[in-house]
């Protein structure tokens, strides 16, 4: 492992940031967000839980456990939202 010595000095041009303008600003490269973006975004921080939820204690196959914390954090809102879907899916 590489132990040198890293700076925390910025580079960052702070001065000319500072003066900028939103205008200034280059967002060519930046795509448009878009309502269908908006719709299918899901909130997993930051804001309080809409719906009450209930700790359960829950015997699944160790695999599928595994896959599920494979895909980072999160996992846990992952299966209830694959539990919600599958139970909206069956209501009707």
């Amino acid at each position: 492992m590489n132990k040198k010595f890293t700076s925390s000095n910025s580079q960052t041009d702070w001065q000319r940031l500072d003066a900028m303008e939103d205008e200034d600003i280059d967002l060519s490269d930046c795509p448009e967000v878009t309502p269908e973006m908006f719709a299918k975004a899901i909130v997993r921080r930051g804001l309080p839980a809409t719906k009450t939820k209930a700790q359960i204690t829950l015997r699944i196959d160790s695999d599928v456990l595994q896959w599920f914390k494979s895909q980072g954090r999160g996992y846990q809102t992952q299966i209830n939202q694959l539990l919600r879907a599958y139970m909206e899916a069956h209501q009707q």
